[in-house]
């Protein structure tokens, strides 16, 4: 209890001490940090273990005390105005602690080895820890001003994480649009954060519910402008956990190292949202049109981003649409009443997603030894397949997260969407079809995903390839995937080895790649096969299956008691088993109450199995040579693709509304500014600048000259008084 009440600043402080330290040590000694790199890669690592443990220590000392503790200092001491600081040790903040902390670990170990050569591993390093120090201080925070400073640390090192390589005109780009997306809903969230105040004089959690409770009862409260405010709030994690409509920043956040879209998507950023509708759930339960809206947000949100991961090719991107779907099951929970249920999926998901990302980046991380640094090629699923014989431990895990987020019992996940799905029919037909169906969708994409990457025949080894005989170990061995000019100077090399000097030096491709005397071109050149990932990689990916395999099993309630009353007791999620035929008796009922769902899913993962099977080993596929033969599912497949692949056309109508015209009103602006202001202030100038020289020119320093001017003036005065009189 001690150590629980005087020692839970450190969970944050740990990693934004590391943070600090390796940053500065970077700034100071650039040169130096590259014998160091390894030393603060562990300095970090360590100091993030620190936090997990003391996480565990507190969630150990909450689970038998039931007790809930905050502490405050003043920081802005007043008699009228207060503001404190400090932290809140409740069951949320500590389990979400421990996931920060447990999938922050796992991330930094992975990223040892997948940013070992890059020039920026350092840098790299000390974003990581002051992203996660941002989101456990985000997660502690007792009042709304705290919470909202750290909820925009995160957001700013999502953008520097997201903008890594900044050099990439893609990542500079993509970084830009997460954050002035962001901010549009942070815009959203200060402005309710100001109204709460304006209503309460309160900015801590604790009291608001209470002060609306009361503002209520005595009449004072106006419930138009009230639901007006809390609407605001949502707009924050509306931006924060993509949204529809302010999701279009997900996908394009791929652009960013493979580990951080394990940690944005899992653990921090995109959790930040849904974990802020969860600490002022009882705020929000007393607006029933506020929770109408949060429930169809989400709604609409989980169909769209299924609908948009059908046809993707990008292999990151098709789990990021991923994580916008699964994000929209958990606002719609939320909005429907579904606490336990919303947060039980939070962290089933967390688990399930870090995995799939980072098997995604193993997979990466190895294709990329063999075509070079191209998201177009070593991302593209269609340029892989039969992955799982060359790097089966990762094709193995990876699989154990694709059938977790699939729904099939009995792994994480699908003990809290099932919960989500059951909730949802009960609270509303619609909203139950809306689930169900995106579960189906979802174990459709998912197995197209594992389908398309590790099953079936390797495609690379069915392209046109060139063997550099004498390059750089990293080029050896290289096969290119390109458009059709690459192909063409490919076939003329190996129609004609003499001419590769010239071809090289006219395509631009081969000329940035490769020296012309080392090429030895071949028209059927075995390829250089894809290798298993390192132990540190592989070892992440086994430690995150373990609890994709049973972390489910420990937040299912044996005694079938639901926990929605006015607080979230300690052992919300971990339920201390008891192995009696009763818990038997009840996990044969939720199973047989789930089979609707499941149905559902085995029936995604059946069509998916049936249309991609044979893509992946280059078979004819005779259900879809029949269907292709009818002109309706024709039409309908390619709206599906171009529906996908478009993103909906969101962005494409977003480009034509709002960015078009957000471009002509700054161009007019600056316009303005450079002509109108520029041009008085500019014309002023020039004005005194005249004025003066002619002034100048009239200054020969005689009296007499001085005397006529005085008087002249003086009868030009007499003159004009007399003549308008």
């Amino acid at each position: 209890m001690k150590f629980s009440n005087e020692y839970a600043w450190i969970i944050p402080l740990c990693p934004l001490v590391a943070s600090s330290f390796t940053g500065l040590i970077a700034f100071l000694f650039p040169q130096a940090t590259r014998g160091f790199r390894q030393i603060c890669a562990s300095f970090n690592i360590f100091s993030l273990t620190t936090a997990m443990v003391v996480s565990i220590v507190l969630f150990s000392e909450q689970f038998i005390s039931h007790s809930i503790h905050r502490y405050l200092w003043a920081w802005i001491p007043n008699s009228d105005f207060c503001l404190e600081i400090g932290f809140l040790v409740d069951p949320l903040a500590l389990i979400m602690s421990l996931l920060v902390t447990t999938v922050g670990i796992l991330v930094m170990v992975y990223s040892d080895s997948y940013m070992f050569h890059d020039q920026g591993y350092v840098r790299f390093y000390a974003y990581l820890s002051l992203f996660t120090a941002s989101m456990s201080g985000l997660v502690f925070s007792p009042n709304l001003i705290q919470l909202y400073i750290f909820w925009e640390l995160v957001g700013m090192c999502s953008y520097l994480l997201v903008g890594f390589w900044f050099t990439r005109a893609s990542a500079a780009n993509a970084c830009q649009k997460a954050f002035v997306t962001n901010r549009i809903g942070d815009f959203g969230l200060l402005l309710g954060i100001l109204g709460l105040y304006w209503i309460t004089g309160s900015f801590e959690i604790s009291e608001l519910c209470d002060r609306f409770v009361y503002l209520e009862k005595v009449g004072f409260l106006n419930k138009i402008f009230a639901n007006i405010i809390i609407i605001l709030l949502f707009l924050g994690p509306v931006a924060k956990s993509a949204q529809f409509p302010l999701h279009v920043w997900l996908p394009d956040a791929m652009e960013g190292p493979t580990p951080i879209s394990a940690l944005i998507h899992a653990a921090t950023m995109v959790a930040a949202g849904i974990f802020f509708i969860a600490r002022i759930f009882h705020l929000i339960s007393n607006f029933p049109l506020v929770m109408y809206v949060i429930s169809w947000v989400g709604g609409v949100t989980a169909l769209l981003g299924a609908t948009l991961a059908i046809s993707q090719k990008d292999l990151k991107r098709g789990l990021a649409y991923s994580t916008m779907s699964q994000l929209g099951y958990m606002v719609l929970a939320l909005g429907i009443g579904a606490y336990r249920s919303a947060l039980f999926h939070l962290v089933t998901h967390a688990y399930s997603k870090a995995l799939l990302f980072l098997g995604a980046g193993s997979v990466i991380h190895s294709i990329e030894k063999l075509v070079g640094y191209s998201p177009d090629r070593s991302q593209n699923m269609f340029l892989m397949g039969g992955l799982r014989k060359y790097m089966p431990i990762t094709g193995t895990t990876f699989l154990s997260g694709t059938l977790s987020l699939c729904g099939i019992p009995p792994l994480a996940c699908f003990w809290s969407k099932d919960e989500i799905i059951t909730e949802s029919w009960l609270y509303s037909p619609v909203l139950g079809l809306v689930t169900s169906g995106t579960a189906g969708l979802t174990a459709f994409y998912m197995f197209r995903i594992h389908l398309l990457t590790f099953e079936g025949d390797c495609r690379a080894n069915q392209t046109d390839c060139i063997y550099f005989n004498n390059s750089h170990p990293f080029l050896k061995g290289i096969c290119l995937w390109g458009g059709s000019d690459l192909k063409l100077s490919i076939n003329q090399m190996n129609q004609n080895p003499a001419s590769a000097q010239d071809v090289v030096e006219k395509n631009a491709l081969l000329a940035n790649l490769i020296d012309p005397a080392d090429i030895q071109a071949c028209s059927n050149h075995s390829l250089v096969e894809p290798k298993e990932s390192s132990f540190v990689m592989i070892f992440t990916l086994v430690a995150l299956a373990i609890p994709v395999l049973s972390i489910g099993l420990f937040g299912v309630d044996f005694s079938g008691k639901i926990h929605q009353g006015d607080y979230l007791p300690s052992e919300w999620f971990i339920y201390p088993p008891n192995l009696s035929f009763s818990n038997y008796s009840f996990l044969k009922e939720v199973l047989v109450n789930s089979m609707g769902s499941l149905s559902i899913s085995l029936l995604g993962i059946f069509i998916s199995t049936n249309v991609y099977r044979q893509v992946a080993n280059n078979q004819k596929n005779y259900l879809v040579s029949i269907l292709i033969k009818s002109n309706f599912f024709t039409t309908f497949s390619q709206f599906v693709q171009n529906w996908s692949l478009n993103r909906g056309y969101i962005d494409y109508y977003y480009n034509i509304w709002f960015v078009r015209n957000i471009i002509v009103l700054s161009n007019f602006i600056s316009d303005f500014d450079r002509r109108i202001v520029d041009g008085f202030v500019n014309a002023t100038g020039a004005l005194n600048f005249v004025g003066g020289e002619a002034i100048r020119y009239g200054e020969n320093g005689r009296v007499s000259f001085y005397s006529f001017v005085w008087i002249f003036g003086l009868i030009l005065l007499i003159g004009s008084i007399v003549f308008f009189r």
